[in-house]
């Protein structure tokens, strides 16, 4: 049993849209659209957007009231957003009212690096594991994102032969816009040993997730098994990550797992047992014990209204 992923094929079904050709080409995909003509196209099938991981990547200009999940975080909406979506984290934002506006667009890993410019998405600083890229914005920043998206739509309906490299650069503006909306501290490239070696167990523990299937487990347990890949001892990779995080080893890889099971539980129909055991608990008692100590209620109790936590 796996969970869910959402393919580009599957969006353009949703939207009762005819699916691009050439959608699967090494060269990558790339689309715009307005928010209100697609939650509208949504709602004529009685449909919803589903929360769960797509193998695309999107970045969403949202204007209305709406109610954000991202990973195992939940957040309001009045006004203004950017969202910006990955494969690696489930997500979805539900309108609560009608009056919803703002433009979207999705696009592939492929596309994106076929620009050849020897970036690599996964490793922008918007992206960075751990992160939380939902900002409310302005009105003044609104519109600044929004003759982005206009300038994106315009493009891709001409005969330009060059268009699609244009797009490019327009994403990349949105981009750049959303690193510099995020806290100046989690943009800086480490410098101290306690840093780099921080940065590197960061990125070493994403890689164990995400948890898509029945089968699957991550690979490293406890600080040791970290340590021991990174070549450092236990103590000193604990004391690294108290200095630069305040947190020690434990404390972050326990973090890491709340957050995968909250997912598993929310985003999938297993059972307590097999989430528990595709996490390392070897007993579901241990796992139930785990989960209600940093959240205060059972697996079961969140499964049923995973909005308390």
């Amino acid at each position: 049993m796996e969970q869910e992923i959402n393919t580009l094929s599957a969006f353009y079904e949703s939207i009762s849209a005819n699916i691009p050709e050439g959608i699967d080409k090494a060269v990558g995909h790339f689309n715009v659209f307005k928010i209100d003509e697609f939650i509208a196209g949504i709602r004529a099938q009685k449909g919803v957007m589903p929360y769960n991981r797509r193998n695309y990547y999107k970045i969403s200009l949202i204007n209305g009231n709406n109610h954000v999940e991202y990973a195992d975080k939940v957040i309001n909406i009045d006004k203004c957003a950017l969202l910006f979506g990955t494969p690696r984290i489930p997500y979805h934002y539900v309108p609560q009212d009608d009056n919803q506006l703002g433009y979207f667009c999705i696009f592939t890993d492929t596309y994106f690096s076929s620009a050849k410019n020897g970036l690599v998405l996964d490793e922008l600083p918007i992206y960075k594991p751990g992160g939380y890229p939902v900002f409310k914005l302005t009105i003044e920043e609104y519109e600044e994102i929004a003759a982005i998206f206009r300038k994106m739509t315009k493009e891709l309906a001409s005969d330009y032969i060059y268009k699609y490299d244009l797009l490019r650069n327009y994403l990349m503006e949105l981009i750049h816009y959303g690193q510099k909306l995020q806290p100046a501290s989690t943009l800086q490239k480490p410098h101290k040993a306690a840093d780099r070696v921080t940065s590197l167990f960061i990125e070493l523990l994403e890689r164990q997730f995400p948890i898509t299937t029945l089968f699957q487990q991550p690979e490293l347990r406890t600080a040791s098994d970290y340590a021991d890949r990174l070549s450092v001892h236990v103590n000193y990779l604990n004391k690294a990550l108290k200095e630069s995080t305040g947190k020690t080893t434990t404390d972050i890889i326990s973090q890491r797992i709340l957050q995968e099971a909250k997912i598993l539980i929310r985003h999938t129909n297993w059972k307590i047992s097999q989430i528990a055991w595709s996490l390392n608990f070897e007993e579901v008692a241990h796992f139930s014990n785990f989960f209600r100590k940093h959240t205060g209620l059972s697996p079961n109790a969140f499964r049923e209204k995973p909005d308390k936590v």
